[in-house]
């Protein structure tokens, strides 16, 4: 299984940035995704997710600016990120849950680096 993010890079705050992450090697349609963030030293936090069934929630110091979508066809998650505040600085991982027998399958990205400047 792999989980491949790209769009991140350096934007000034209010600016705005669309994340992608590509997955492979899993059954996408069964998969709930998200979008985690990590600063240094801090723990890493949801930002936002989508079941597999096209519900979505967010963190709430996201909620109104970030919207996240899927497209099965391409099994793809994205992460589009309106006024950016420099508290958004953070590297954002790709996050997969898939229900089994057992324990659910986690898969992680290696992650895309944000940085707002203020």
């Amino acid at each position: 299984v792999q989980l491949v993010e790209s769009g991140g890079g350096l934007v000034q705050a209010g600016g705005s940035l669309t994340l992608s992450c590509t997955a492979s090697g899993l059954n996408f349609k069964l998969s709930d995704m998200g979008w985690y963030r990590q600063e240094p030293g801090k723990q890493r936090e949801l930002v936002a997710a989508i079941t597999r069934g096209g519900s979505t929630n967010y963190d709430d110091s996201v909620t109104g600016r970030f919207t996240i979508s899927r497209d099965n066809a391409k099994n793809t998650v994205a992460l589009q990120m309106n006024s950016l505040k420099p508290e958004g600085t953070a590297v954002y991982y790709c996050h997969a849950v898939i229900a089994g027998r057992g324990p659910p399958y986690i898969y992680w990205g290696r992650g895309t680096r944000v940085t707002v400047s203020s």
